[in-house]
């Protein structure tokens, strides 16, 4: 059996790249992907944490967190798919106000 603590580092580490990912990156599909690296990081720990106590209640949130983030999804990607048609880009830079 792997011990917690080795779920844990990982779940750290994938965690930085997504922070990193969303602190570097200016195109907002990439930064979407690192949120979504981040949501699952710590569903990792949630996962890890869950099965160490022997309690089936965090990997039952877990299931709560990844619908969640499905829908945030959707909302995301149709907010990008008309930002673009209205502007012809996706720029983070460049999206400084919300008029129409």
């Amino acid at each position: 059996m792997v011990p917690v603590n080795y779920y844990i580092i990982l779940s750290a580490i994938l965690f930085t790249i997504g922070a990193l990912g969303v602190l570097v990156r200016r195109n907002p599909l990439i930064m979407f992907m690192s949120i979504e690296l981040m949501l699952n990081s710590a569903n990792l720990a949630m996962v890890a944490f869950s099965s160490a106590i022997k309690s089936l209640s965090g990997q039952i949130f877990v299931f709560f967190v990844i619908a969640v983030a499905a829908a945030e999804v959707a909302v995301g990607l149709a907010l990008i798919v008309q930002i673009f048609k209205s502007r012809h880009t996706i720029n983070v830079d460049e999206m400084n106000s919300l008029k129409g």
